[in-house]
């Protein structure tokens, strides 16, 4: 996916663990077993109720994440990462007009974590095809110096100025990421994809080149654009291995479908 989130939901090698639910009892958490432990103090027990539902979220378990988010809300209702985890799980769920209602409130709670909730309101606008409302927040995100997840929120940036048809504005976007992160994929190829466009071939090899550098695997979008660079530069043979990948790996996508119809207009 393109449009990065910020979830912080924390994954295993092997699939996430189980966590044994616990009791409230008298304000203080109480349990035999899992990471709970007793006396806790209010904020601890919110956060604890917090990772377990962000655990669950990440297994796609939208009940226990619900319960969990709850008894987190009835201990702290001032913690806005509460409620952009409620955001992440109704827009998981389809219900958008309570995932954008919590993701104002977890905007307007504080300043805890505010750009990565703002990243995810973005990220949830942006499916939403409303691309100058994601623009708006992330303008707001990228002020944020010590923000760790800037560069892919200027990426982020960049996708949405693409969708508004400011091609100058998204190759700036894309090029404030790279200098963050040099190999960041996403920017990579956006870069390619804009020089190639504006017929700068050269400077868009020199971004594929890196990007094929950097990633273990093309994503779709990547490998068609392969295959119009081998072709202006007459090597067919590149542009058959990249076809074949194309082809193989993503044989229903509108990339290998683009290019069948390149091959048919030749």
């Amino acid at each position: 996916m393109l449009f990065k989130l910020q979830t912080n939901i924390k994954r295993c090698v092997s699939p996430l663990y189980l966590v044994l639910l616990c009791t409230l009892l008298g304000g203080c958490i109480t349990t035999t077993t899992g990471g709970f432990t007793e006396d806790a103090s209010p904020e601890k027990a919110s956060e604890e109720r917090l990772s377990l539902a962000r655990e669950y979220l990440g297994k796609g378990n939208w009940g226990a994440a619900k319960r969990n988010l709850q008894l987190a809300e009835d201990i702290d209702a001032n913690n806005p990462e509460v409620y952009e985890a409620y955001g992440l799980l109704y827009q998981s769920t389809g219900e958008y007009e309570l995932a954008e209602e919590n993701y104002k409130k977890a905007i307007t709670k504080g300043n805890k974590n505010i750009s990565r909730a703002r990243n995810n309101y973005a990220a949830f606008l942006y499916t939403q095809e409303r691309y100058e409302d994601a623009q708006k927040q992330l303008n707001e995100v990228i002020k944020d110096t010590l923000y760790t997840g800037r560069p892919n929120a200027f990426v982020n940036l960049g996708m949405c100025q693409l969708k508004l048809f400011d091609t100058e504005g998204a190759e700036a976007s894309f090029a404030r990421a790279l200098a963050m992160d040099r190999t960041n994929q996403v920017a990579l190829v956006e870069l390619a994809q804009i020089r190639f466009d504006a017929q700068d071939y050269a400077t868009a090899n020199q971004y594929y080149s890196t990007y094929r550098a950097v990633a273990r695997q093309q994503t779709a979008r990547a490998l068609l654009l392969g295959t119009r660079l081998a072709r202006v530069a007459g090597d067919r043979d590149a542009e058959a291995s990249y076809a074949l990948v194309l082809s193989s790996r993503f044989p229903n996508s509108a990339e290998y479908e683009a290019y069948k119809r390149t091959v048919k207009s030749d």
